[in-house]
């Protein structure tokens, strides 16, 4: 069975880049489910776990958040777990590893590791930690205690001869990754990871491997940042019998001077985005399409962004996020929205009645946003605007065009008689006709074609913002 996990931490407000991890998590369940990948699996779940064993800034608020977050993208999680609420299984697997003498227990503070890692660089050696708890005697580690130290706990790998923790010697770990090919880690190039705290709490590699053996994920996909991470992690997974899930890391999504995204810093939060008026599924295309051989295209539905997927496509180099490319899909995106799928959205901005679906069939091929529409409604409905003519010319000349209005019912050939008879009087024609003409009727340099807004507007609306102006314009 496909399983794969979403595992954000509830530490603040989930960015752009968590969110290409979420959707490559998501739409790789679901082409299986849909049968779109080889060795398709309809029962493919999605999980959302929360990395919460941090306490002291993990928050509800931020829980909440990525819920709706992730509801609002269109992922719907089949199962949700806290591994806040697991900490009796990562106890019990943690005393089965101290039995197994894998775990043990240090004593130095961080000021005294700083200090030996100085000690290993200025001997040209890695700064990896030596194992130096390993050699205290029973008697050291409770003078040690004494002192009122309480250990942290370390994870023995298995990166040396037979018997001999010290006799470090390289010790390779394949495997082979889903985006990247066959990937090596050498195990004696790192450090034992800290895998419990001195408090008792448990750092993300512990409840990570555990979660993904209980839960049976079959599959990681995660960013390129935790291949190093995988080495240790099959090596855990190995010292706890289980088999690794197969592994995919995808290349992070960083801003456009190459910069990486931070939760902390709050940057290009999904949250903001939303606020922002951005589209759901222009900020999925986004997540997804950039830094891959596919082409960045606004797809309407998950269905369909799903077709444009796959791991084979991503690239080994960084994805650069490109705010003018999300606004471009926003457009595209706003220009296919049917009328019934914004009614709501349009009403809660005041945009409603008789004219309100005619108003935006007219009005999306203008706007990037879907919040934009509300600046042209009273454009078309505010008898009370009044804009002012640049010159006393240009006023008279407003006034000539109020005077051959057609009578309604318009359309576009009474616009376009309309236009030929104000160009014949007036002797203008091209922007000296039409530039003072959108300015009086909307107030904007560019903006819908005005045979679509004058219908909108109604005849007298239009006269009166023609005529209106003469008496006062500057001479």
């Amino acid at each position: 069975m496909i399983r794969v996990r979403f595992a954000p931490s509830p530490t603040g407000y989930i960015h752009i880049g968590n969110t290409r991890i979420a959707l490559f998590n998501w739409l790789f369940a679901l082409q299986h489910k849909t049968g779109r990948n080889k060795g398709s699996d309809k029962q493919s779940q999605f999980i959302l776990r929360y990395d919460d064993t941090d306490s002291g800034r993990s928050r509800q608020d931020y829980v909440d958040a990525i819920a709706e977050d992730m509801a609002w993208l269109g992922i719907q999680p089949d199962e949700i777990y806290f591994q806040s609420a697991r900490c009796d299984r990562y106890r019990l697997v943690s005393d089965t590893l101290r039995e197994a003498g894998l775990l043990y227990p240090c004593y130095e503070t961080a000021e005294e590791l700083e200090r030996q890692r100085k000690i290993r660089l200025s001997r040209k050696l890695p700064p990896v930690y030596g194992r130096e708890a390993l050699k205290l005697s029973e008697a050291e580690k409770k003078a040690c205690e004494a002192e009122g130290r309480r250990p942290h706990w370390r994870f023995l790998l298995p990166n040396y001869s037979e018997g001999d923790p010290f006799a470090v010697k390289r010790s390779e770990v394949h495997w082979q990754d889903s985006v990247r090919g066959r990937q090596t880690v050498d195990l004696a190039s790192l450090s034992d990871p800290i895998l419990v705290r001195a408090d008792g709490s448990y750092l993300y590699t512990l409840p990570s491997v555990v979660d993904d053996m209980d839960m049976g994920v079959s599959h990681i996909i995660r960013g390129d940042d935790h291949i190093t991470n995988t080495g240790v992690q099959i090596a855990l997974f190995e010292a706890l019998e289980a088999v690794s899930p197969v592994f995919a890391h995808i290349n992070m999504l960083t801003s456009s001077s190459c910069e990486g995204l931070s939760k902390r810093k709050g940057d290009l939060s999904v949250r903001s985005l939303r606020e922002a008026g951005f589209e759901a599924m222009a900020v999925a295309s986004l997540a997804v399409l950039t830094g891959t051989s596919e082409n960045l295209v606004a797809c309407d539905t998950m269905a369909e962004l799903a077709e444009h997927f796959s791991l084979a496509a991503v690239s080994k180099s960084p994805a650069k996020f490109d705010p003018a490319d999300l606004l471009a899909l926003n457009r595209h995106i706003i220009r296919s929205l049917p009328y019934e799928h914004v009614a709501a959205a349009l009403s809660a901005q005041g945009i409603k009645g008789d004219k309100a679906k005619a108003f935006w069939g007219v009005i999306r091929n203008n706007i990037d946003k879907l919040a934009a529409a509300a600046a042209w409604w009273p454009i078309i409905t505010d008898k009370t605007i009044k804009f002012i003519p640049a010159s006393y010319a240009e006023a008279v000349f407003l006034q000539q065009a109020a005077a051959l209005l057609p009578p309604e019912p318009w359309n576009q050939q009474s616009y376009e008689q309309w236009i030929s008879a104000v160009k014949q009087a007036g002797g203008r024609k091209g922007k000296e006709l039409f530039k003072p003409l959108r300015h009086a009727l909307t107030g904007q340099a560019s903006g819908p074609e005005l045979a679509d807004l004058l219908p909108l507007m109604g005849r007298d609306l239009v006269a009166q913002r023609l005529s209106a102006k003469a008496d006062r314009a500057g001479k």
